[in-house]
């Protein structure tokens, strides 16, 4: 290729990626039997089950394999229907709108709702999606300490009738925020409180977001086990996005056949509670082995569980050690966290078996406390 100023620009930036730790690649995974994944979101263990694979097969038989058109063209169809009214009964909102991921469904839902006139307060820790939107919008962005209350009510006094954003599982650390307390606030400053329910929905109790929330984004692609996303939320914010939303308009529609597999991974998981208690036992015997041995976890009770490197050099040594032994974690650095805190994200999932979790945390002992 001849040279160009583009190109060099995109030499130089690799070059300055690879020198400091931070070039990402990817890698082809589930082609190894030998491999026990830690780095993944399906908690449930839903996307390779049986229900779920014959669910699809059901699906593409009925529908066929993709929708063909815009949702407003011809590409709505009963399987989106019957997808986003189980949402509404589940969640209790009036509506929802689906898209093809969760990333699009929150960059979305911003860029349209919010304009250069609005202000949008939000948890440092919001999702890289959500900070799109807001910066597409044109809406000024104040962002306040992770979970910092007080912060939050510092920027609501002097930001009233604005819209908060936050998660109900924060992805990279695995602590979920103080809804009920930050509903309380967006009550009292006529705030609408919007949550990413990505990491949570499937495996916190349905009610326990939404309850708080004006506005929920839910994804199908963590513990569903499959693929797309929802917008939840009144008749008349989910009208104005199918009215405005440039994504919802100039997008083909998420495959039929991938709105009735995600309808029959929201019922596995209000039918198959053994699934939902197997991942709890999971996350509490990890966090006990790794006490054992002296081994530091964030305050998480979920299935996320980071471990602090620091390092983002040293954190994809270690990471890139233990896939030679078999087990596979995410090196997750910059810009994705602050920088000084790179961290092995850990996920934990119904199918591990105690076995494989007492493996992984003797080796997490062995790389990260050498000389013991």
């Amino acid at each position: 290729m001849a040279s160009h100023p583009l190109l060099d620009k995109i030499n130089q930036r690799m070059q300055q990626l690879d020198q400091d730790g931070l070039l990402r690649k990817r890698n082809q995974t589930g082609v190894s039997s030998h491999i026990i994944d830690f780095s993944h979101n399906d908690y449930l263990g839903l996307a390779t089950s049986a229900e779920m694979i014959s669910a699809l097969n059901q699906g593409a038989n009925r529908y066929g394999v993709g929708s063909k058109a815009s949702p407003l063209v011809s590409g709505y169809s009963q399987a989106h229907h019957d997808l986003e009214k189980h949402l509404c009964e589940v969640t209790g909102h009036e509506a929802g709108l689906l898209f093809c991921s969760g990333f699009s469904a929150n960059q979305a839902l911003l860029k349209t709702l919010v304009d250069g006139n609005d202000v949008v307060i939000a948890d440092k820790l919001i999702h890289a999606s959500m900070i799109d939107g807001v910066k597409d919008s044109g809406a000024s962005l104040k962002r306040f300490k992770h979970n910092d209350l007080q912060h939050a009510e510092q920027l609501l006094t002097r930001h009233p009738e604005s819209i908060l954003l936050t998660e109900s599982v924060f992805s990279m650390d695995g602590d979920k925020a103080p809804l009920a307390e930050l509903k309380g606030l967006c009550q009292q400053y006529n705030t609408w409180l919007v949550v990413d329910d990505a990491h949570g929905f499937g495996v916190l109790a349905a009610s326990s977001v939404s309850q708080y929330c004006d506005i929920q984004v839910v994804t199908f692609g963590k513990a569903l086990g499959c693929q797309g996303a929802a917008i939840l939320g009144s008749q008349a914010v989910i009208d104005y996005m199918v009215a405005q939303s440039r994504h919802y308009i100039y997008s083909t529609a998420l495959s039929p056949a991938n709105a009735h597999l995600a309808l029959a991974a929201v019922k596995l998981t209000q039918s198959s509670p053994h699934r939902l208690n197997s991942l709890q036992d999971n996350i509490h015997y990890f966090k006990q082995a790794c006490a054992q041995e002296k081994i530091d976890l964030t305050e998480s009770e979920t299935a996320i569980q980071p471990v602090i490197i620091g390092s983002s050099e040293q954190t994809v040594m270690v990471a890139e050690q233990l896939r030679a032994v078999g087990l596979l974690v995410g090196a997750i650095r910059p810009p994705t966290v602050p920088k000084g805190q790179a961290r092995l994200r850990i996920t934990l999932n119904t199918q591990h078996t105690k076995t494989q979790i007492n493996q992984l945390v003797m080796a997490l002992s062995r790389l990260i406390h050498p000389h013991n």
